[in-house]
């Protein structure tokens, strides 16, 4: 660093007369007062030591400074900052324009980040070419760091040329990092890339693949495709499995829009298994990178445990326990009550006495169904109630309300399952309505895409079954749905001030799922087609509400999770529950979880207790990264572990095939004070720089004027004269 010093006054014209007369004067009234004392030596010093104060005050006047300039002895650096984020792998730049050829952004500005390109700038700049993202540290566009960091990396640094895309999404707006630069004199050159609006191209955007799977069972693959050519066609996808298996689907894509469909794989074997989905090229389609999305999926052997309890053996009764007793998966407990009679009822091996007693008898069961029955004597009593609620809030199982004309479930109202109960029931009319002639359901908007709905394949297809379904002659007084639960059927014709009369409601209480059935017809739907629809649709209840319950479970302990299919980013709730090896839930115990992402990355999750009496335990976490994320849960108290795994799906944050953003860099130039160089002037690029003017040296004032040493000398000065006149005995 070189240091030039010098002396500088803030005169003006005005100042400078001023000081000049009233020097003039103070210089005669001082000679003046000498000869009058016949030239004395001692007045002849007092009034030098005047004359010395007056002149310092004249000159103090005129605001003189010293000023020092530090020029720095290196050359002035220029930072080539490029972007090597993930989105630079984008293949959308037209290389040369107006060609057909089609290369990335990284590959576009790669002459520019060769230290040949600025060889002309050698002589008189010092030229620093420095990626910046890229790599796990950073897996988003951060483009106020680099930006923000650039004066104190580079000294001396003249202007920056920002090479990017502008896709930014970490980090602070990179417009304030822009604003730090103009302060400080250093403009921004800055070279977009990309193309501002999205090539022709069709993108497999979600594979939404259940946790796992039943062997022998059809399992339903949702896929979403985004199209952005301006045309619709009509494609065939393929779906392959890891173990060879391949299904085909025509599906048509909708133009400039998402399109989401579903394939039906039915896998055969157990184990783990990776479904990938295709989409073929189209012709006019430039990316053909990203038409294939995998997703895993785990295939297992399936035994659920089901209690069936109702009060009589009416039609309802009799077809639902035939449907599930013959479903090989599903192992059933049947209670009838019998009202009236001294025994309840019995014969066959799948008949209990009576109902589960404490929670070690009823923690088993992965869906309820309680039929028509209610508090009484021999039935239902107030602790059945809350077991039951406990069941489905802390351990994640299903609860199905099966109301019949006796009205009996009104009596549930006052019970703690009134807190379950999706609907509200008209307690003045417990024995619901009946018809001479049938009524039948009608899908709502919710209802036709859900999957317990589904007895057919296309939507249209599923929309005639249900119109054709046989109606039913009674349904239970409902009055309305509650708030926060899904309708997904109602009454074709009978409504009332709420709309029309809910018939089917789900709605999700705690961990656990519950539905509403308000007719007693469904056995109905046998006539003519045996148990095509029948057996389907409760085989799809049992298997949805007992779901999330099975997702990973080992002897003692159950991992579940919610959301199903977490996407990036979003919090994951993790509920368990903990047994102790003689069985009895575990109480305040210290459960843990350890969470290893895709990248080998880990971090350990601390459960805390929601529920003593069930041994429940919840914890959450934040996925940062798309992939299969390994969970292992472990109990300190019991020594038990139990494995798991969370798939999350999503687009990473630097998406691949995203349009670039050239107003983000137009931006950063004007509030930077530079410019933005396209393409087409590349040339241009080196001669600008190369034209920037020296950069100002830095300068350091030191303002004598009012300066505190300055004062204290004129003070002392005009302290020496008022002693002197003393001593010489003008006062």
């Amino acid at each position: 660093m070189r240091a030039e010093s010098s002396l500088v006054f803030l005169w003006s014209p005005w100042s400078l007369a001023l000081s000049a007369v009233l020097l003039v004067g103070m210089a005669a009234l001082s000679f003046t007062a000498w000869r009058r004392s016949g030239y004395r030596s001692d007045y002849g010093m007092l009034e030098l030591v005047r004359m010395l104060a007056f002149g310092a005050i004249v000159v103090l006047v005129n605001q003189p400074e010293w000023v020092e300039e530090y020029r720095p002895e290196e050359k002035p650096a220029v930072a080539v900052l490029w972007d090597n984020t993930v989105s630079m792998s984008t293949r959308d730049v037209n290389d040369p324009p107006g060609s057909s050829a089609v290369t990335t952004r990284r590959e576009a500005i790669e002459p520019l980040v060769q230290p040949a390109f600025w060889h002309e700038l050698a002589e008189r700049l010092t030229v620093e070419i420095q990626p910046f993202g890229g790599g796990e540290a950073s897996p988003g566009s951060n483009l106020y760091e680099p930006l923000n960091e650039a004066p104190a990396r580079y000294p001396n640094l003249r202007a920056v040329v920002l090479l990017s895309d502008g896709d930014w999404n970490a980090g602070p707006a990179p417009v304030e990092a822009a604003t730090a630069l103009r302060l400080k004199g250093i403009p921004v050159f800055t070279v977009p890339v990309g193309s501002r609006s999205r090539l022709p191209d069709v993108e497999v955007l979600s594979l939404d693949l259940p946790t796992f799977g039943i062997a022998g069972k059809p399992v339903r693959v949702p896929f979403t495709i985004e199209s952005t050519l301006a045309r619709e066609h009509v494609t065939q996808v393929t779906l392959r499995a890891s173990n060879g298996d391949e299904m085909t689907k025509e599906v048509r894509i909708a133009p400039m829009g998402r399109t989401s469909d579903w394939v039906i794989w039915k896998p055969q074997a157990m184990g783990d298994f990776t479904l990938t989905l295709d989409v073929p090229r189209q012709a006019d389609e430039l990316l053909a990178d990203n038409n294939r999305l995998s997703a895993p999926i785990s295939i297992r052997e399936e035994r659920l445990r089901v209690l069936l309890v109702d009060s009589a053996p009416r039609w309802e009764y009799r077809y639902l326990r035939n449907a599930l007793s013959r479903d090989p998966g599903v192992e059933l407990s049947c209670l009838l009550y019998q009202p009236g009679l001294e025994k309840v009822g019995g014969g066959n091996k799948d008949y209990i006495k009576q109902f589960p007693q404490g929670l070690e008898q009823l923690s088993p069961y992965d869906v309820v169904f309680l039929g028509d029955v209610g508090i009484e004597d021999g039935q239902l009593t107030i602790e059945d109630c809350r077991l039951l609620k406990g069941l489905v809030e802390h351990e994640a199982s299903g609860l199905v309300f099966l109301p019949g004309w006796q009205g009996r479930q009104v009596s549930l109202m006052e019970t703690e399952l009134s807190d379950l109960l999706p609907v509200v029931l008209d307690p003045s009319q417990a024995g619901g309505w009946g018809s001479r002639t049938p009524s039948h359901f009608e899908l709502t908007e919710l209802g036709r895409h859900s999957l317990l709905t589904k007895l057919a394949d296309t939507p249209d297809d599923n929309i005639d079954v249900w119109e054709s379904l046989p109606g039913f002659q009674w349904h239970a007084a409902v009055v309305r749905a509650k708030a926060g639960s899904d309708v997904l059927c109602v009454h074709k014709d009978s409504s009332n001030e709420y709309g029309r009369v809910p018939l089917l409601v789900t709605r999700t209480f705690g961990a656990g799922k519950v539905l509403f059935m308000g007719t007693d017809g469904a056995w109905r739907w046998r006539k003519g087609v045996e148990d095509k629809y029948h057996y389907l649709f409760w085989g799809q209840v049992v298997r949805w509400m007992a779901y999330q319950r099975n997702m990973a479970k080992g002897e003692t302990m159950r991992i579940y999770y919610s959301p199903e299919r977490p996407q990036l980013h979003q919090t994951v709730a993790l509920s368990a529950n903990v047994m102790q090896p003689n069985g009895e839930p575990l109480h305040g115990g210290d459960v843990t979880a350890r969470i290893v992402a895709p990248s080998g990355k880990g971090e350990t999750v601390r459960f805390h207790s929601t529920g003593d009496e069930w041994g429940a335990f919840s914890g959450h976490f934040t996925p940062e990264e798309p992939g299969n994320y390994q969970v292992t849960l472990a109990c300190q108290q019991t020594g038990a572990t139990l494995e798991a795994k969370v798939f999350v799906q999503g687009l990473a944050v630097e998406p691949i095939g995203h349009a670039a953003r050239p107003e983000v860099l137009e931006e950063i130039a004007r509030v930077s004070h530079g410019q933005v160089v396209p393409a087409s002037r590349l040339g241009e690029l080196s001669s600008t720089l190369a034209q920037l003017p020296e950069p100002a040296a830095a300068v350091r004032r030191l303002q004598l004027w009012c300066h505190p040493v300055v004062a204290l000398t004129l003070v002392g000065l005009l302290g020496v004269f008022w002693i002197g006149r003393k001593i010489v005995g003008l006062v």
